[in-house]
């Protein structure tokens, strides 16, 4: 179950951090309120898994979830460049989240 919370929670951290970029400097009402309830939702659910899974691990796993869906949603939303070294470096986090996973069953 902790990997789940783990998932859900890096996912919520792709969240928060685009609405970041929608709020303005939380100057815009519905975003900052998106943004700070992603947040704290993200926060409550990686504090879960560290009830179990090793504080590295979790906090890498984390955040390259974050890395991977940020970077995704940047380039759908935001007409970020996408070139293929990103892709390469972006898919051996991926692999690296993969790899922890493995290695922490």
């Amino acid at each position: 179950m902790e990997w789940i919370y783990l998932l859900i929670a890096g996912i919520l951290e792709t969240g928060w951090a685009v609405g970041l970029k929608y709020s303005d400097g939380l100057t815009k009402f519905y975003p900052m309120v998106f943004t700070v309830i992603t947040l704290i939702l993200s926060m409550y659910l990686l504090e879960k898994a560290l009830r179990t899974l090793p504080v590295g691990t979790a906090y890498a796993v984390w955040t390259g979830i974050g890395i991977i869906g940020t970077t995704v949603l940047g380039v759908v939303l935001f007409n970020e460049s996408m070139n293929l070294p990103r892709i390469f470096f972006i898919g051996l986090i991926a692999v690296g989240i993969g790899g922890l996973k493995l290695v922490s069953a």
